[in-house]
This record gives C-alpha cells, structure tokens and sequence, in this order.
C-alpha cells in the first residue's frame, strides 16, 4: 500500500493515535485512551494529513468519519498495531486484551447481562476496561464514541453493524402485600381498575415498549420512571401494578405474575456496532461474551417458570 507523501513520512505513532480517533470518532475520547491530551492528538492528526497530503477525518454531527484516505491510513494503521503487538512479549501477553470498551445499554441489559458478561471476560484479560452507559432510547445514528450499542428493537442504522441478541418477555405483576390488600386481578376489566407501574410515557423513546398503553389503555398512571429498576422497586412497594421484564420481577419472591396467557410481549434485544469498532479485539471478544451471556440466560429472560408459578396457574 503506498501514500502521496508531501515531504514527511507517516510515523507509526501517528497512525495509531490515528487509529485510536477513528475507532472512537472523537479527539477527547481517543486522548483519554491513549493517556494524551486533547491538543497533542489534534497535532499529530494534522501532522500525518500533512504528510499524506489529504484529509483523513471529515466531520459528522455526532464526531468524526474517515475519508476515502482515511480509510486506507486505518488499515495501514491496523498493521502496525498488529506488529507492535507481536512485539510485546510472549505469544500469551500478547493475546491479553486490554484498553477501554464503551458500550451503552438499557438498564435491565446492563445489570443482569452486560456485568456479568464484562466480568466473565475480565477474569481471563484483568487489563480490559468496560465503561457502561444506562439508557433506554432508540439507536442512534451517529455513535461517536462508543464501541457497542444495546437497543429495544430492530434498530435502523447506517456504517454499522446490526446483530440480534435474542429476546424478552415482560408481564405484568404485583406484590403479595398489595394484592392481598387491593384483591387479585383474574380478567383484563379487574385489571384496568389497578394503577399502572411503567415508563414516563412523554419521555418513551422506544415504540416497541408502549405495550400498556396500547394493551389496556384505561390502567391509570401510579408511578412513571424512565428507569426499570425504579419499576420493580416501586411494585414491590406497592405503588400498582407494574409491567415488567420477567428476568428482573422473577427475582423476587414478593412479585407475583398476573393474567400471563393475556399479557405475555416479547422484545428483541440488538446490538449496534461501529465497523471500526468490531475490528477490535477487545470489541469482538466483549460482542462474544454478551451473546454467550444471553444465552446461558435465556430461560430467565423469557419467563419460563414465572408462567407456571403464576396466580392463575396455582390450583
């Protein structure tokens, strides 16, 4: 692979701080990784356009895309972070990952999933770092920034990667205490008579999560929360009725599956991942451990037991 040069070669420091910016598509994130500051990284960017006599990084609204040129720098980049690791020592120390991986993820996602996942991977590679954002929205377009996105739905998406992660079930449920003191619910029009345990509806970004509202849309709002856990302990306290993921309210033995033949959604979890992103060992093998994760997690997720040990299914 050849570049023009104008005068000054590239040197391979610049290409992997290069590297670094394009696989994060911001200046301040790739300095963080690499221990530098913001203005020595937007110095050697310049000095390696400089050198290859083009732009390599255009700006987008949320960061940094490569050009055509910056393409070719990162795959020439790629290689020389391949050599210098061959370089480090052992063939083990070098298969060791390291670095930091930023992932968003709803909140249900990264606790029961995302963490035991990370923590899986960092028993074998103690130097990986996972920085986890919690957030419930729909996938974003442009995610400079992070390396991995989970999403509620099938995301629609450009210059990334879409994979599914599998699916969950939600039910509605109640505490023992409030049913004991309210009476339990055996029809969907009994149902309607309890207030409602859910997500904030003016701040729902995911339409795939409007299931209540669309399902029994008499059920008055009790307590609104954009986030999940505030869901689960709400209902256990006795605030309503909530509609919860069964691999959270199951964990309970206080909660109590309502109506589940009537009120059973499934939802899919996805996963975006920047292309640059993915070519990471780190990322790959943190995208293997969340599946592997969902896997072994399945039968929680889906609420299988929950259905069978259900008030309408004691006898």
């Amino acid at each position: 692979m050849t570049f023009p040069l104008a005068g000054t070669a590239p040197t391979p420091d610049d290409l992997l701080i290069f590297l670094a910016v394009a696989r994060t598509g911001r200046f301040t994130t790739a300095a963080e990784s690499l221990g530098l500051n913001h203005t020595t990284v937007s110095r050697r960017i310049a000095a390696l356009e400089k050198a290859l006599d083009g732009r390599l990084l255009a700006r987008a609204p949320g960061g940094w895309e490569l050009t055509e040129l910056g393409q070719r720098a990162r795959t020439a980049a790629e290689g020389v972070e391949s050599a210098v690791s061959l370089l480090r020592g052992s063939d083990a120390e070098a298969q060791k990952l390291s670095g930091v991986v930023r992932m968003s993820a709803t909140d249900g996602f990264s606790a029961y999933i995302a963490a035991p996942a990370v923590a899986a991977l960092q028993r074998r590679h103690p130097l990986l770092r996972v920085e986890i954002v919690t957030v419930t929205r729909r996938a974003l377009q442009h995610r400079s920034g992070l390396d991995i996105e989970v999403v509620v739905g099938e995301p629609q998406v450009h210059r990334a990667e879409s994979i599914l992660l599998g699916y969950y079930n939600l039910g509605m449920y109640a505490s023992r205490r409030y049913l004991q003191s309210h009476g339990t619910p055996t029809t969907i029009a009994e149902l309607t008579e309890h207030p409602l345990v859910y997500f904030v509806d003016s701040m729902l970004q995911v339409d795939d999560l409007d299931a209540p509202r669309r399902l029994v849309p008499q059920m008055r709002e009790s307590l609104s929360s954009t986030n999940v856990f505030v869901h689960v302990e709400g209902t256990r306290a006795g605030a309503g009725i909530g509609f919860l993921p069964c691999f959270m309210a199951d964990q309970h033995a206080d909660l109590l599956r309502l109506l589940p033949e009537e009120f059973q959604e499934r939802l899919p979890y996805w996963m975006v991942v920047r292309s640059e992103s993915l070519r990471l060992p780190a990322v790959a093998a943190l995208v293997g451990a969340l599946r592997a994760q969902m896997e072994s997690f399945t039968a929680a997720l889906l609420g299988d037991d929950a259905v069978d040990a259900s008030p309408a299914n004691q006898t």
